[in-house]
């Protein structure tokens, strides 16, 4: 995808739930950012049966059909986090941004094992549930070709103050600023997402 060379760099940051994300998108310096767009996405298909929780709807299946439940919902949330994905790019450089990078918020959780394991196990159905639509983002990302700046949730800040050379305190506080322009909502999902794409701006940014 061509991107103009004198745009403004832009970046995307995603924080993933069961069926959703939230989506913002940061422009600027790495330390002077401000927020271009900020939506909610949708990555499960209401059509498809079991599309926000497709690990609990393969619970107590046969696995050969437990595995077509969780095929069937990842392919339908890679879909529609690709048309997602593309339309925030289309929308920010119609605004003559340069989108750079993206921004993933993770789990604290370990590698998943096999299906067969995920679904013997209700905290790991949980955990896979919520990786099905952090990967489908990732996935949709480096399909646009862009490079993926993944950081656990509970360190996000821990990054940043050392990124940014601020104490986390401080950087809490710049983050609550950065979204007060846009007015609300404004809430953890937001600030979350937006301090992902501001890390990934910075891991790009010179």
């Amino acid at each position: 995808m061509e991107r103009g060379k004198g745009a403004i760099s832009a970046a995307l940051g995603f924080r993933a739930h069961s069926g959703w994300a939230a989506l913002v998108a940061v422009a600027g310096s790495p330390a002077s950012p401000a927020v271009l767009l900020r939506r909610r996405v949708a990555l499960a298909d209401p059509g498809t049966p079991g599309s926000k929780q497709p690990y609990h709807a393969a619970e107590g299946r046969k696995l050969a059909i437990a595995e077509k439940i969780v095929a069937r919902c990842a392919a339908d949330s890679r879909r529609l986090a690709r048309q997602a994905v593309r339309g925030a790019i289309r929308e920010l450089e119609a605004q003559d941004h340069r989108v750079v990078g993206c921004g993933l918020l993770l789990a604290s959780g370990r590698p998943l094992p096999e299906l067969e394991s995920i679904l013997a196990s209700h905290a790991l159905i949980h955990a896979a549930d919520g990786e099905l639509f952090r990967d489908a983002l990732a996935h949709a990302v480096e399909r646009s070709g862009l490079p993926v700046t993944r950081v656990r949730e509970k360190e996000v800040f821990e990054r940043g103050a050392r990124e940014f050379h601020a104490a986390a305190e401080t950087l809490r506080r710049r983050v609550n600023e950065i979204g007060r322009p846009i007015g609300p909502p404004w809430t953890q999902d937001q600030k979350l997402a937006c301090l992902a794409g501001w890390l990934a701006l910075a891991a790009i940014s010179p």
